[in-house]
């Protein structure tokens, strides 16, 4: 079995297309198809189902995702350890983020990865824990930054920190007496901030997950006037007063003015929340890999601590 054939066969079944793998492998489609019917043709077994819509992989061809998989980390995992023998840390690490994050650590984390560790490549992806458990399955994540991810064999994880949600309202006049008297309190109990209008994303995301939970837990509901998956729409909404957001006080650094702002503790009860470093139990770890969670670790503390 060829290594390159393996590879090629990984990312189709990965990608599900022929098309989008043989961009994403750089190599032109027909010697692609080529490859991997040389391949099922060795193991005397369809490994893909071809279809219009793309390439789906048979009971043998999951078979072969899953072993594949961890053959090719071995690989990498050897020729990793082998560079770390000559004093250099080497190779791919790809990391997921959430938007709350995104914009806060992604300069630093470049600039300390390019620092210490000069001779790996850095792949950031900014996507929600859905996505994100998604990718450090199916291995296009190393690592990621999820919050209050759900225990998993399949999943090891350390926590990064304890956040606290607040209240994000409109700084200006807001089109509700509620909102008025909102902007009347510092803080605020998560009872009367379970009346206002709040805009929130959809399930399964953690933080709905969470805020929901702790409502429910005082025997209150969240009133959603709107749900929105994406941070930066659900801040521009707010900012247009059009509602409330609970999300930790450092999404806003996502603006670069924040003066449209006004951010309120929550309080009987807090909201606390989790952010966790999570990487697939199933893959051994490179070198490179543990270096990069030292500094995505101290990264992100930092940059927290300069945004509480």
């Amino acid at each position: 079995m060829d290594l390159k054939q393996l590879e090629y066969f990984v990312r189709v079944a990965e990608m599900g297309s022929f098309t989008r793998a043989s961009i994403a492998l750089d190599v032109a489609q027909p010697a692609l198809s080529r490859q991997i019917r040389l391949l099922e043709v060795e193991l005397r077994q369809n490994l893909l189902t071809r279809n219009g819509r793309g390439a789906v992989p048979t009971e043998a061809g999951k078979l072969l995702l899953e072993h594949g998989r961890g053959i090719l980390h071995q690989v990498a995992l050897t020729r990793e350890e082998l560079g770390a023998a000559r004093g250099a840390l080497a190779g791919k690490v790809s990391i997921g983020l959430p938007p709350s994050l995104s914009k806060l650590i992604t300069v630093p984390l470049a600039k300390a990865f390019a620092d210490q560790l000069p001779k790996a490549q850095l792949s950031l992806t900014e996507g929600f824990s859905v996505l994100m458990h998604e990718g450090l399955r199916m291995g296009n994540l190393d690592l990621a930054v999820l919050y209050n991810p759900e225990q998993s064999t399949d999943l090891e994880m350390s926590t990064l920190h304890e956040d606290t949600l607040s209240l994000i309202s409109p700084a200006g006049e807001s089109a509700t007496a509620k909102s008025r008297r909102a902007r009347s309190k510092e803080v605020m109990s998560l009872a009367d901030v379970a009346q206002l209008p709040l805009i929130l994303p959809s399930r399964p995301n953690a933080f709905r997950i969470l805020i929901e939970g702790e409502m429910m837990s005082i025997g209150k509901r969240p009133n959603v006037i709107l749900e929105v998956d994406g941070l930066n729409a659900i801040l521009n909404l707010v900012k247009e007063g059009m509602g409330h957001a609970v999300l930790p006080g450092y999404t806003l650094s996502n603006f670069d003015d924040a003066t449209p702002f006004t951010v309120r503790s929550i309080h009987s009860p807090a909201i606390k929340s989790q952010l966790m470093l999570v990487w697939s139990s199933r893959r051994p770890t490179t070198l490179t890999q543990k270096k990069a969670m030292e500094v995505v670790t101290a990264v992100l503390q930092k940059a927290i601590q300069q945004h509480d």
